[in-house]
Order: structure tokens, then C-alpha cells, then sequence
């Protein structure tokens, strides 16, 4: 299991200090607001570590401020970035709720065992998420990540049940 998680992505400038808005992916923001520094991934894929000088709460929402970048032109150039955290940096999770990178590489199987295809991925959909299931031939299927689809999941297996066949179709 990747031991290396995307927790959200930095945004546009807030205010006139060198604060930038940050988006977590997993809507939680406490585990970010706590670190001393981070790791991000910039645009074009060059990681780098900035240390955190402050963190701004707001309902919803977290602005950070990076030290020695103290205006909006300076830390504008980090707009997109991806923050990248360890799984001990990560969200907490809470009963029945994965991490998308332990999801990925899961086999897909029938209730009785048989190798339906391989979640490849995670997406958001407007319902809820949406687990991408590569099928044996090659095909991609999206299958909503709810109980009704999917049970029996198992992260020492690397094994999902797939509950209903017929969605693959």
C-alpha cells in the first residue's frame, strides 16, 4: 500500500501576506492546519518542502502561509500545487471509509470468487464516488463506490466484492 497520499491542492492568494487557500480532498483539514511543514508537488512535477509559518481557520476552509513568502505575487506561483502527505499525515478514517490509493490495484471479484476486473481509480461524481474498474479484456467500467455495489472489502486480500454483475455490462 502507498505510503504517500495527495491530502489537497493549493489555490489562489488570500489577502495581502502571502497566504494561499488550501483544498482538502478529503474536506477534513485539522491533519493539514497541524503540519510544520510540506512537501508539494508543483505543476510541472517538482516536489519541494516549504515550511509552514502560520495557519489561518475559517469555516470550511484553511489558508497557509509559508515562510519567507509574504505576498500574493510570491506565493501565487504556487497555485496548483498538490500537497503530499504520509499516511500518518493523512485524514483520519472513519468506519468504512478507504484510502483511494489502498483502493487502487484491488481486485474486483463475484461473490463466489471470480475475478470480475481491477479498481484503477477513484472519481468524484455528483452522487457520490465512483470506483474505475479495469475489466480482463482490457475495458473500463465506472461503478458507484456505495455498499449496495460493492461489499466484503478487504485491504489484506486486495479484494473487493462486486455485488452486482450486472453494472459491468
Amino acid at each position: 500500500m502507498d505510503q504517500q497520499f495527495t491530502a489537497g491542492i493549493l489555490g489562489a492568494p488570500f489577502g495581502v501576506k502571502g497566504f494561499v487557500k488550501v483544498r482538502s480532498f478529503s474536506g477534513e483539514y485539522d491533519h493539514i492546519a497541524a503540519l510544520k511543514s510540506m512537501r508539494l508537488r508543483m505543476i510541472d512535477g517538482e516536489e519541494i518542502t516549504l515550511e509552514v509559518e502560520a495557519a489561518l481557520r475559517r469555516p470550511g476552509a484553511l489558508f497557509l502561509k509559508f515562510k519567507n513568502i509574504d505576498s500574493p505575487e510570491a506565493v501565487k506561483e504556487f497555485s496548483g500545487a498538490e500537497l503530499i502527505v504520509s499516511r500518518d499525515q493523512a485524514a483520519p478514517l472513519k468506519a468504512d471509509e478507504y484510502y483511494i490509493e489502498d483502493l487502487k490495484g484491488m481486485r474486483v471479484i463475484s461473490p463466489a470468487g471470480e475475478i470480475r476486473g481491477e479498481i484503477t481509480g477513484v472519481l468524484e461524481g455528483g452522487g457520490g464516488n465512483l470506483a474505475e474498474v479495469r475489466l480482463p479484456g482490457g475495458d473500463c467500467k465506472l461503478v458507484p463506490f456505495r455498499k449496495e455495489f460493492f461489499g466484503g472489502i478487504s485491504l489484506e486480500d486486495r479484494s473487493a466484492v462486486l455485488l452486482e454483475d450486472w453494472i459491468l455490462q
